[in-house]
């Protein structure tokens, strides 16, 4: 729940302080598109969400996830390597191990940012076991509804978190 109120939050500030954008290389693989995050509330909680556009650049070893403001600022941006996963923000730079403690420590439960780079593309990530099921596929705790260009990504363990993600070109409306 918390990363999706501190990327409200950040979206929400982007106007006062913006990160400078990285153009991809040639070589780098580019997924861009519009991505929302909820986090379902309970009789204790209340609900959380967010969203923004994205360009997720390199892959599952090695890349970066940069999360843009409406109007196009860049105001967070995740890469990582081996060993290494940075997060940064207009306001701060902080460290992490790899990338389920950087979304554990965000949104309290890890959320496995290197499979995105194949659910997006509506394919199962080959580093871990699938089951097919009626509209997609289950992997890792999520099951996965891909319509390309859009993606439902929907933890099945509480609380509900719910992922959707459109990729640029598509013809139907953002998430």
């Amino acid at each position: 729940m918390r990363f999706a109120s501190a990327l409200v939050l950040t979206l929400a500030l982007a106007g006062c302080a913006q990160l400078q954008k990285t153009q991809p290389t040639a070589a780098e693989a580019r997924l861009s598109g519009r991505i929302s995050v909820t986090v379902a509330g309970d009789v204790h909680n209340r609900g959380t969400g967010g969203a923004a556009s994205f360009e997720l650049i390199g892959g599952p070893e090695s890349g970066r996830l940069e999360l843009s403001a409406p109007l196009g600022g860049l105001v967070a941006r995740a890469s990582w390597q081996p060993g290494l996963v940075l997060l940064q923000t207009p306001d701060q730079q902080r460290r992490f191990d790899d990338l389920d403690s950087l979304t554990r420590e965000m949104l309290g439960e890890a959320v496995p940012v290197a499979a995105l780079f194949d659910w997006l593309q509506a394919r199962p990530w080959p580093a871990a076991p699938h089951q097919k099921t009626d509209k997609g596929f289950e992997q890792l705790g999520w099951r996965i509804e891909p319509r390309l260009p859009a993606l439902v990504a929907t933890r099945l363990s509480e609380p509900t978190v719910t992922l959707r993600a459109r990729l640029d070109g598509g013809d139907e409306g953002t998430p």
